[in-house]
């Protein structure tokens, strides 16, 4: 989606594979003014520090003893996967609930998709834009200039 129009009481949910900021807008769409609802930081620390036995083996049922290395598991991926989940599952309960009329996502490109794939029927058609962009560690102003931008290229 490249319009993004955030109308007065819609919400913006901005996130990555480890923090979400929850936001509502109470201005308009030529002049936001986003305000948070709620900020989300889950810990999730690197592989190395998640993981607790080396690969495992697995071993050839054919021919002589033949042993190969399982590809370890990259326990820090899979949990940015479950988290951009758990945003997906606030929202899909917020847009169940009437919280929001339209909600636009705002996340880096992997952790939208993931966001998307994972967004019920109800909480799809409530979404009113999309920016893949990495804006959690960005101050409130930074976010509404982006936003803003991004309405005034498609106006």
């Amino acid at each position: 989606m490249s319009h993004i129009n955030v109308h007065n009481g819609a919400w913006v949910v901005v996130g990555d594979g480890r923090r979400a900021l929850f936001l509502y807008n109470h201005g308009d769409a030529d002049l936001l003014d986003l305000r948070v609802i709620e900020a989300v930081v889950e810990e999730n620390p690197p592989t190395r520090e998640q993981g607790s036995d080396a690969p495992g083996r697995a071993f050839s049922s054919m021919g002589k003893g033949g042993r190969s290395a399982v590809e370890s598991t990259d326990w820090h991926e899979l949990e940015k996967e479950h988290f951009a989940a758990a945003i997906a599952d606030k929202i899909n309960r917020a847009a169940e609930s009437g919280a929001f009329k339209e909600v636009v996502v705002v996340a880096p490109p992997r952790v939208l998709g993931e966001i998307r794939q994972a967004l019920s029927q109800k909480a799809r058609g409530k979404l009113s834009g999309e920016l893949d962009k990495d804006l959690t560690r960005h101050p409130l102003p930074e976010i509404e200039k982006a936003l803003a931008r991004r309405y005034a290229e498609t106006n």
